[in-house]
């Protein structure tokens, strides 16, 4: 068996642009374009980047939530992408999602026992009646909850508490993955930390593997193991956390941790600020996605889309300025534009 649970490869979601009477399509959004990258189990692969970059849906069509355009997506050596309704039912107890908005994400009109119980039924992991209430009463105590909390509607907990419900909620079926699309970003500063240290508890305690999707790159170094930066719909960096953070060489991802506030007044950090827009995923520009906004740029990157490069220690690239010992203006060798099987 693999050591990776998950294995994506050249995965694409692409929104068509309908126009006219006819609704004729005129073009795509490149939401998701070309995406390769694997998790392995136990471990949490941070994804960052701005807003529309294509994170959660990235997250979204790993689980068939919404349907990939193309590309590969493996579960335990199993292919996602090609299961039929019943198959794709029982893999959905491993793989749960945690949605990033705690109040829009529960139903109001049911209570918080009501809606773990049903989840529980439906997929027959208790007997009977008592034995689901038991399990109800330990997911509400697994995440921090009192038991008599069972009873209430959802809006009367405050934000901290919908999301740990939410977190119940996806633990309920005792999956072994789960997708974090930005699961504290709604919550107050201090809740967060919380939240992220349940999380962890969490993961091992039983064992979980976790994709966390977040635009804040202070709480992704906290939680991840590897951390994969997104821009326009692609992975342009993917390292370890720690070299990451220490070691930036895509231009984009320079310029994400210049912007991280530091709470140590003496340390003074240069920021890079990047001019322009994000263009549009419906037109993308020619070579490689980032050169109107990169402060490197060069003639070629208007040409030459590069591919994901690796250093040799498993520290992907997506520029063709990563190596900073060529000298500016110095011929370099030819860079190979195929994605890497599992990053």
């Amino acid at each position: 068996m693999s050591d990776y649970l998950i294995e994506v490869t050249g995965l694409k979601k692409y929104f068509p642009i309908k126009r006219g009477l006819l609704s004729k399509t005129v073009g795509h959004v490149k939401a998701v374009d070309d995406v390769t990258f694997s998790i392995r189990k136990g471990e949490t692969l941070g994804l960052v980047g701005e807003s529309g970059c294509g994170k959660t849906t990235t997250g979204r069509a790993l689980l068939r939530l919404i349907e990939p355009t193309a590309g590969s997506v493996k579960f335990n050596g199993r292919e996602v992408t090609e299961m039929g309704g019943s198959e794709m039912r029982t893999l959905r107890r491993q793989m749960q999602i945690v949605f990033q908005d705690p109040y829009s994400s529960l139903n109001p009109r049911i209570t918080v026992g009501g809606m773990l119980a049903e989840i529980i039924k439906f997929h027959g992991l208790r007997k009977n009646d008592a034995e689901v209430r038991d399990r109800v009463e330990e997911l509400l105590d697994v995440v921090g909850l009192r038991p008599e909390y069972a009873r209430r509607y959802p809006h009367e907990f405050s934000g901290g508490q919908r999301q740990r419900i939410g977190i119940a909620r996806a633990l309920s079926v005792e999956p072994s993955f789960i997708v974090l699309d930005e699961p504290v970003s709604a919550l107050d500063v201090s809740i967060q930390s919380q939240v992220l240290n349940l999380l962890q508890e969490l993961q091992e305690r039983f064992e979980l593997t976790y994709l966390f999707i977040a635009h804040d790159l202070s709480v992704v170094e906290h939680i991840s193991d590897r951390v994969a930066v997104m821009y326009l719909g692609e992975i342009v960096e993917l390292a370890e956390a720690r070299e990451l953070y220490a070691n930036p060489k895509h231009p984009y991802t320079q310029a994400l941790l210049s912007a991280v506030p530091v709470p140590d007044p003496r340390r003074k950090t240069q920021r890079i600020v990047l001019t322009g827009d994000v263009p549009s995923p419906a037109n993308v520009p020619s070579g490689c996605y980032f050169h109107p906004r990169c402060p490197k740029v060069e003639a070629e990157h208007k040409v030459i889309h590069p591919g994901l490069g690796d250093d040799g220690t498993g520290h992907f690239t997506r520029c063709l300025l990563y190596d900073e010992s060529w000298p500016s203006g110095t011929q370099r060798p030819a860079r190979s534009t195929q994605t890497p099987a599992t990053p």
